[in-house]
């Protein structure tokens, strides 16, 4: 029985669904804005949160794959491919050790008691997700070390995107179900081990991903 799909496009839809999962995990301002929704207002308005920062990463994710899809003849050049990747790997390395060493909870968006419409909150947290371009720069590490950025292949490219989308909201969910289920016993402290966790679980994908690279360079010159 012959697949639907091409298996590039199922290699496609997985690197989205990582990279979605990716620029979501850390805990920056509207990660701790999310659990604190779910602590306050309850799960659906945590994820209703977490839906909106996945459309403003989405406009971010799209705009920086339209920037490299107009370069990628120079990118596609054999060494400048390996130079592209690992400064892939460096960029998502330092980005771990970023989120490993931070602490979100001291410029933390407040969550109130009053709820508000979903709409409202999803609103506001696309605009605190949006105030922060320098996802931009994830975006790249990623697609660079994942070589994601296929152009001229417009349906494929689609499916990729829409793959970051549901790695984000698959995220988000999860998040706000553990929050939701542990909220008894969850305080500011438990916001700070989760990004410490996800920041070290970066630093060693990045660091394999690096070592992968070199030492495929490495056998290709054997």
């Amino acid at each position: 029985m012959q697949l639907p799909f091409h298996i590039d496009i199922l290699s496609l839809m997985f690197k989205g669904i990582l990279i979605g999962i990716l620029a979501s995990a850390p805990m920056g301002p509207v990660g701790v804005l999310c659990i604190q929704r779910t602590l306050n207002k309850g799960r659906w308005y945590g994820f209703v949160t977490g839906i909106g920062a996945s459309v403003s990463d989405i406009i971010y994710a799209l705009i920086t794959g339209l920037g490299m899809s107009f370069v990628m003849e120079f990118i596609e050049r054999g060494s400048n491919l390996f130079y592209l990747q690992i400064s892939g790997s460096i960029m998502l390395l330092a980005f771990g050790l970023y989120c490993f060493k931070s602490n979100p909870t001291k410029k933390m968006h407040l969550s109130g008691k009053q709820k508000g419409s979903l709409v409202h909150n999803g609103v506001t947290a696309f605009f605190v997700t949006f105030s922060n371009p320098l996802i931009i720069f994830l975006f790249m590490g990623c697609y660079a070390q994942l070589a994601f950025v296929v152009p001229n292949h417009p349906l494929e490219m689609c499916v990729g995107y829409v793959s970051i989308v549901l790695g984000a909201l698959l995220w988000w969910f999860g998040l706000t179900w553990l929050i939701d289920k542990i909220r008894g016993n969850f305080t500011t402290g438990g916001i700070v081990i989760i990004n410490r966790v996800i920041g070290a679980a970066v630093i060693v994908f990045s660091i394999l991903i690096l070592l992968g690279t070199i030492f495929n360079i490495y056998h290709l010159h054997l």
